[in-house]
């Protein structure tokens, strides 16, 4: 297997770090923009199997050159998602087979966005999905932990846990502290903006996909691990649009738990338009609003060492057991970001986010995976991701019987 990785930042960083410690792939070559940063994540790695490169990921046509000067079988896409399209199409372009971790960009709708669903996430790549089985090659859309390893935990309950499902609702929860800043987001602030300030979608059997309003429904979910009870909210993300692909189930949603001050932050970025990606004329120069907020905040990637506690991932299923009888379970990971700096010198956000994509280049690597067209994570068995991710990556997974939700 021969490696384009698309982004050195946070997320590509933790990548290198994890593949590294894997014999699965012959060459990985970090691109970047920023051609200094790819170096340092090569630099840090210190494997003769890691490459440096410079790339501009809004040309498709760039992408598709870089793979075939490496020979690349695999584009792993960890930067972000407003490069989605490019990279997709570069990856299709050179043949080769395609990873992301969040998928294309959503448009909410101009006429009613918080009644009437516009532009759903992925639509733009699986508008191309029979362009990709024509040419026999795979794009595994959404494999980062959410989306990704929840939508792993969502097909493992179909299969294993239940008879019929009720509901498949993502909850994710964290106690991060990170000292000596007022408001310092753990992930990416452009991308925390977009999900939480476009109209999250819910989807329901008979009514499909349909929007509310941001921060709706709220509710107490109680996180294990000594992270405990946190509020959560709707929030628009990839696996609402994901699992009722493939999944048999009444209701599917998605709840993160911001905190009061992190939704008025938000809340206040909307009322003074700092939100809008449009540019704005500043002294002669158009801005964009955002990429400012982005450039004012400190960088998720380098506050690893100022964070302490844990995040929590997890999908949350309720319906009848394969015993006949009512069954409510959660399954989850944690990452503490003790750990994860101590073992690989990364943040825990970013670190659960890489390990999952590796874990999947390495079953497509062996052939425990395999697929053409445009899928999620969900179309596979569940079975052999959760096995390497303990056997493997030394990571084991939670399942909480009963009630969480209050």
């Amino acid at each position: 297997m021969r490696i384009l990785m698309v982004g050195a930042g946070g997320v590509g960083t933790s990548a290198a770090l994890i593949a590294a410690r894997r014999d699965f792939f012959e060459l990985c070559v970090v691109a970047d923009y920023d051609a200094a940063r790819a170096e340092s994540v090569v630099a840090r790695v210190a494997d003769p199997r890691f490459r440096a490169a410079q790339l501009d990921a809004s040309d498709a046509d760039a992408v598709a050159g870089l793979c075939r000067d490496h020979q690349i079988t695999h584009v792993l896409n960890v930067v972000d998602p407003r490069f989605v399209m490019p990279i997709f199409s570069g990856a299709l372009r050179a043949g080769a087979d395609y990873l992301d971790t969040a998928m294309s960009l959503s448009r909410p709708s101009p006429r009613d966005p918080f009644r009437e669903v516009g532009v759903k996430l992925g639509d733009e790549q699986f508008a191309m999905a029979g362009e990709w089985e024509r040419a026999g090659r795979l794009a595994l859309c959404g494999m980062g932990v959410e989306p990704g390893l929840a939508d792993v935990f969502a097909r493992y309950a179909a299969d294993h846990l239940f008879s019929s499902i009720d509901e498949i609702g993502i909850r994710d929860g964290a106690n991060l502290v990170i000292e000596g800043y007022d408001f310092a987001p753990s992930f990416s602030i452009w991308t925390t903006i977009e999900e939480c300030l476009n109209p999250p979608v819910i989807w329901e059997r008979g009514r499909g996909w349909f929007t509310t309003a941001p921060f709706s429904e709220p509710e107490v979910f109680d996180f294990p691990e000594g992270i405990g009870p946190v509020e959560v909210i709707n929030v628009e993300h990839e696996e609402v649009l994901l699992v009722p692909r493939w999944i048999d189930c009444n209701r599917v949603t998605f709840k993160y738990g911001l905190g009061d001050e992190f939704i008025e932050v938000l809340r206040t970025l909307n009322k003074l338009g700092l939100d809008r990606t449009e540019p704005v004329m500043v002294k002669g120069h158009p801005v964009s609003p955002r990429d400012v907020v982005a450039a004012a905040l400190p960088d998720p990637a380098t506050l690893g060492d100022r964070m302490s506690g844990k995040t929590c991932a997890g999908t949350w299923v309720t319906g009848i057991g394969t015993d006949g009888e009512p069954r409510e379970v959660y399954l989850y990971h944690v990452a503490d970001n003790d750990w994860t700096m101590r073992e690989y010198g990364t943040q825990a956000v970013v670190w659960q986010t890489a390990m999952n994509p590796v874990i999947a280049l390495e079953l497509l690597a062996s052939g425990a995976w395999s697929g053409v067209g445009v899928l999620g994570p969900e179309a596979f068995d569940a079975v052999p991701f959760l096995d390497l991710m303990r056997e493997g990556y030394g990571q084991e997974f939670g399942v909480r019987e009963g009630p969480a939700a209050g």
